[in-house]
């Protein structure tokens, strides 16, 4: 059976070509490697691999082998990827050297769990340095840390694109900001670590994606929207539509993680993601025109002028200069290339 990724998975290939040498016949372990950053992390490492001929294995933590089975029985069975049980703040140590590890173990739809607000901060932190101390007694020489764009807090409404060096931060006053303050403080272990034992540590701070994998059942707009088109319904926006966000696709942020992993610089964080504003009004309309069967998009509110604007986008200047990392497929173009994902596959959106 053809993988509906390849031609993503060669274009991933033809960026990363040069990277993958560092891991010929050696280990890697990853974390969250079972959900959406994950499966594309493990879909171009086997590629890679075969493609390459690497003799490199992957071992990936998860409480649930069956479940990642049922979603991608071609990664499941792939002979380079290896299953490693347990849990993510608690999990034995297997006795295997890693020369790489990365941290991509997250929770996706956070948005409507205030009330465990305090087990997703603790889960989190307690999970990262769990992580780091797996990457101290397995003599890894690069550790690779998913952190996010929720680091910086709310986004001036004056400010159009979010610099690295910014220092806002979450409102310590709210549940909402769990998640955000526990990548603060796994960006805080990390950079503790690597100077206490030597080890690179690179940072990876993510915006918003569209892609394979994503699930469609999360508070996310750009997967409700995608839903709501597959199951030929109306695209409804709870808000006034005038956000604004910006996306990448998948394998443009799998090279770029490859990329910040392999080359990147210890403890200098990279934004990841795109710089091209769209509203979530935009970005409805857009996808209702990639499906092209006249998907009606409801507005709940009108916009109100004297409000400032909210806006939730990087500043990607810095992976530019550093690595020579831009977006190079359109969001017109993941949103289609979503779509014929699943259109092409089993894996259930209702």
């Amino acid at each position: 059976m053809i993988n509906p990724l390849a031609s993503d998975l060669d274009h991933i290939l033809s960026h990363t070509h040069n990277l993958w040498e560092e891991v010929r016949e050696k280990q890697v372990f990853i974390t969250g490697g079972t959900g959406f950053f994950g499966c594309w992390l493990l879909e171009s490492f086997a590629w890679a691999n075969d493609k390459l001929e690497l003799n490199s294995t992957v071992h990936v933590l998860t409480r649930n082998i069956q479940a990642f089975t049922s979603k991608a029985p071609h990664l499941a069975c792939h002979p380079a990827i290896k299953f490693h049980f347990g849990d993510i703040t608690s999990f034995e140590f297997p006795n295997t050297k890693f020369s790489h590890v990365i941290h991509a173990a997250t929770e996706v739809n956070v948005a409507n769990n205030y009330n465990k607000s305090l087990e997703i901060f603790n889960t989190i932190t307690e999970g990262t340095k769990r992580i780091l101390e797996l990457a101290i007694q397995c003599e890894a020489e690069k550790f690779l840390l998913t952190s996010s764009g929720a680091v910086y807090g709310k986004q001036p409404s004056s400010m159009t694109h979010i610099l690295e060096d910014y220092q806002g931060s979450p409102d310590l006053m709210s549940l909402k900001s769990a998640y955000a303050e526990g990548k603060r403080v796994s960006e805080f272990l990390c950079k503790n670590y690597a100077d206490m034992y030597g080890f690179e540590c690179k940072i990876a701070r993510c915006f918003a994606f569209i892609g394979a994998y994503l699930p469609l059942d999360s508070h996310l707009a750009i997967a409700n929207f995608i839903k709501a088109g597959l199951q030929n319904f109306p695209i409804n926006i709870q808000g006034d539509g005038m956000t604004y966000r910006s996306y990448m696709y998948m394998s443009d942020l799998t090279i770029w993680l490859w990329t910040i992993l392999f080359k990147g610089e210890s403890c200098y964080p990279y934004n990841v993601g795109s710089d091209k504003l769209i509203t979530i009004a935009e970005l409805a309309h857009l996808v209702s025109k990639v499906f092209g069967n006249n998907q009606l998009v409801h507005i709940a509110k009108k916009h109100d002028p004297s409000q400032p604007v909210e806006r939730y986008v990087p500043s990607i200047q810095r992976a530019f200069d550093s690595l020579n990392l831009k977006p190079t497929i359109s969001v017109e173009d993941s949103i289609s290339r979503s779509i014929n994902w699943y259109s092409q596959t089993e894996v259930s959106y209702v």
